[in-house]
């Protein structure tokens, strides 16, 4: 058997403010699931977006911390419809009052790209392929 990829953790400090953010990304996240130390959502082509909240993984692992700052070590990147869409979700969630690392701009590589931080401050990437 080979492993395979199927699910990405997120531990959350505040996890009723990280599910509402990925809400407003369009995440299918269950009413209610603020109140449950563990949540799951399966994803589009099987894979699971998971979060666990702080004190859960203090439970069961006592000399959990936060990792080291400077940098994040894994990535989230949503694909929007288009470039206008990625002008359009960075202007909702900075408006919601989430913090925006890059606003949205046209990237070298070809994309509409836009960066912003959810409640834990991971980097969170918004892209949509450049026309022509």
């Amino acid at each position: 058997m080979t492993p395979r990829l199927d699910a990405i953790g997120i531990v959350a400090a505040d996890l009723p403010a990280s599910l509402a953010f990925y809400r407003r990304l369009g995440l299918d996240i269950p009413a209610g699931a603020e109140s449950a130390p563990h949540v799951e959502v399966v994803l589009p082509g099987g894979g699971r977006l998971m979060w666990d909240a702080e004190a859960v993984v203090r439970s069961y692992d006592p000399g959990w911390t936060p990792g080291p700052s400077g940098g994040d070590r894994v990535g989230l990147a949503f694909l929007c419809d288009g470039p206008a869409e990625v002008d359009a979700v960075y202007a909702d969630l900075t408006g919601a009052g989430h913090r925006g690392h890059l606003e949205p701009w046209d990237a070298v590589w070809g994309q509409r790209y836009a960066v912003v931080l959810d409640p834990d401050g991971c980097a969170v990437s918004l892209f949509a392929p450049l026309p022509g």
